[in-house]
């Protein structure tokens, strides 16, 4: 997903409007930003990880893509590309709308508008989730995986996966992403139509 425009809100008047709108809004530190549309390469990728996970997915896991809100504890509201829950979702109906609050596994596709973002303050928000294990960030544009997982220390050890021929495991679910099948029928740049 790209950022489309950011305006200033209350709390309340943002999820009165998430609530009771067709366009996906995020709200931080009084900012709401609407969502536009993803890419093609971008929802390719996703489609593929979901159904990477959906084939390794171990009993009392639950898999949600984008439609799917997710609150932090420090009031960040957002729309992860995919997320992971391990047993009970605790889910909270805020103005009309589930809000997700105990993901083990946050997965965002970088889109050129949101990398940035992706990378530095909603990964932030993001690690204050005292349940989130793993954050991974998957590039669009090139065949690269890039992992952060939370250590028993509290510290976050990061991993990358680069090429075709790499595989990211994600630990907290038990599972592996090949990244041959996470860019299945993506063009790259370098990448001979024919793969």
């Amino acid at each position: 997903m790209s950022a489309l425009r950011k305006q200033s809100m209350s709390l309340y008047d943002y999820l009165t409007l998430d609530g009771h709108s067709d366009i996906r809004y995020e709200y931080i530190a009084g900012e709401v930003y609407a969502m536009a549309g993803a890419s093609e390469p971008h929802n390719t990728v996703s489609g593929n990880i979901i159904g990477i996970l959906h084939r390794q997915k171990r009993k009392g896991y639950r898999i949600y893509p984008s439609d799917m809100r997710v609150k932090t504890p420090t009031k960040l509201y957002a729309y992860p590309d995919i997320i992971v829950v391990c047993g009970q979702p605790e889910i909270v109906n805020e103005r009309g709308q589930d809000t997700l609050l105990n993901p083990i596994l946050i997965i965002e596709v970088l889109s050129p508008t949101t990398e940035t973002f992706d990378r530095s303050d909603k990964s932030w928000h993001y690690r204050s989730i005292p349940s989130l294990q793993e954050y991974v960030l998957v590039a669009q544009d090139k065949a690269r995986i890039e992992r952060f997982l939370r250590h028993s220390d509290g510290q976050w050890l990061h991993m990358i996966a680069d090429g075709l021929d790499a595989s990211l495991p994600l630990q907290s679910v038990g599972a592996s992403l090949p990244l041959s099948e996470v860019y299945d029928e993506v063009m790259l740049p370098n990448r001979d139509p024919e793969e």
